[in-house]
């Protein structure tokens, strides 16, 4: 990134302008093979981690207070995992919440080395539950809701690379500011919407765009998500209205990028949406792990070591784990005291594998941090700052590992990114069996998610996106 994005307000015009006509532009054709391929797993990940958070205390709140509103009885949009139906919003909403309550869905990556490896922005959340539920109260075809989720993982992705990293540093969560336009955009999309209503739907998003990073840990982190895939389709309900906004929410010196970032690259937006197309570079990582991205290099290197040298925790004096400055600065719950904060905890991380050898939904339970014997793994890791990780730059997630054994030996191993990232994908196959995982912990009837599972294989085959939610609902 230039440093004018980092210290001065560029003057740039028809920013917003250029995002709205590639919103009306693009067809599904213009969707590279690859690009459909890489969508098609987020989307089954997003499903699967929708249903697991449909039984997260979240989920029970979520659907306690849209029962409260009378307006989950008889709406037109499936709430996943439940039997329940709301408005559009409300289910965008409920579907946002669920799909990051585990901290387990997929991450933007980045380009320029001064991102905060993409500024941390998951895709998915909001994009995927405003597009599936306008699609289904819409009757839109499975082609028709694949073209508008990337639409809206594209604007997302382009605007949180485009924004001055100050954002992310200084406390917003780019999940539920940026997530707000790509739900957005996938509403206006499926809604058939002109150059005005979009560019107004793009504007009344980007005032309801928020989320602070100081809820990391709580409830409030899904929260975000869900508020963006329902405030972008709040922009969407009122610039069908008719409701007025400007016209250049990104650009201008009272808009988005200025407030919120302080500055911003225009040339990471205007030539790039779909040039190239985020999904192909420089990609999106899938979870293995139902934590903090920003703890799966190290998660997978530590697998990798134990695994190697048949490493077990009464092996282990002390565990040295160093990253660069930006990373404690998310990972920032030393001693976790429930399971939320775990997700933020490298420490925990670290700790669960050596004791478990995995760490999947079940390691992550309130149960299992209260225990004994993995409060005192914790204390034998050592969390911090490394100079060589400093200087491989913000773009990667690089993680030193030195496990010293109580017979005098030192075991070291280093990782830039984990696996699920495009540098180690998952196949669809892989991402299936996660998949899996998620519908056994939500003991989803098995006939029922190998369905999904197909159906999302082939999802632009669907003529009617009510095909594939139906399978989604109790």
């Amino acid at each position: 990134m230039n440093d004018q994005s980092k210290s001065t307000f560029p003057e740039v015009k028809g920013l917003t302008r250029d995002v709205a006509e590639f919103i009306l532009r693009t067809k599904i054709t213009d969707l590279p093979a690859d690009v459909v391929a890489a969508g098609k797993k987020s989307i089954l990940d997003g499903i699967g981690l929708a249903l697991a958070g449909s039984i997260a205390k979240s989920g029970e709140l979520v659907r306690a207070h849209l029962q409260s509103l009378g307006l989950a009885a008889d709406g037109p949009a499936t709430v996943i995992g439940t039997g329940l139906r709301a408005p559009v919003r409300f289910a965008a909403f409920a579907n946002g919440v669920g799909i990051h309550a585990d901290d387990y869905d997929d991450t933007q990556l980045a380009v320029a080395k001064d991102r905060v490896y993409g500024l941390l922005t998951h895709p998915t959340a909001p994009a995927l539950p405003a597009a599936l539920a306008t699609a289904e109260a819409k009757g839109r075809s499975g082609a028709e809701m694949m073209l508008a989720y990337h639409l809206g993982v594209e604007v997302e992705c382009k605007i949180a690379e485009a924004i001055a990293p100050r954002h992310y540093q200084e406390g917003f969560h780019t999940t539920g500011t940026c997530g707000t336009f790509a739900a957005a955009t996938a509403a206006a999309k499926l809604r058939g919407f002109d150059l005005d209503r979009t560019l107004r739907a793009l504007s009344i998003a980007g005032s309801q765009s928020a989320g602070l990073r100081e809820n990391f840990g709580t409830m409030t982190k899904p929260f975000h998500a869900g508020r963006a895939s329902e405030n972008g389709v709040v922009a969407a309900d009122f610039a069908a209205l008719g409701w007025t906004a400007t016209d250049k929410i990104l650009e201008a010196p009272r808009g988005f990028l200025r407030a919120a970032g302080g500055g911003f690259d225009a040339a990471a937006i205007q030539d790039h949406l779909g040039a190239p197309w985020t999904f192909a570079f420089p990609g999106v990582s899938i979870k293995p792990h139902p934590s903090g991205s920003l703890t799966h290099p190290g998660m997978t290197e530590m697998l990798d070591l134990i695994r190697k040298h048949g490493l077990t925790a009464d092996m282990v004096d002390r565990i040295d784990v160093g990253t660069n400055h930006n990373m404690p600065n998310a990972l920032i719950h030393h001693r976790p005291q429930d399971e939320l904060q775990a997700k933020f905890s490298m420490e925990f991380c670290m700790a669960i594998l050596l004791l478990e050898g995995k760490a999947g939904l079940p390691q992550f339970t309130d149960e299992t941090v209260h225990r004994a014997d993995v409060k005192a793994m914790i204390e034998r890791v050592n969390f911090h700052v490394h100079p060589e990780a400093e200087a491989a730059g913000y773009d990667k997630m690089t993680t030193i590992i030195d496990i010293h054994l109580k017979d005098g030996r030192t075991v070291s191993g280093r990782a830039d990114f984990g696996k699920g990232s495009p540098a180690n994908p998952m196949s669809y196959e892989e991402v299936a069996e996660k998949f899996y995982g998620c519908t056994e912990a939500a003991r989803w009837p098995e006939a029922k998610a190998k369905a999904i599972v197909e159906a999302v294989r082939h999802l632009e085959a669907l003529a009617d996106i009510r095909e594939l939610t139906r399978l989604c609902a109790a």
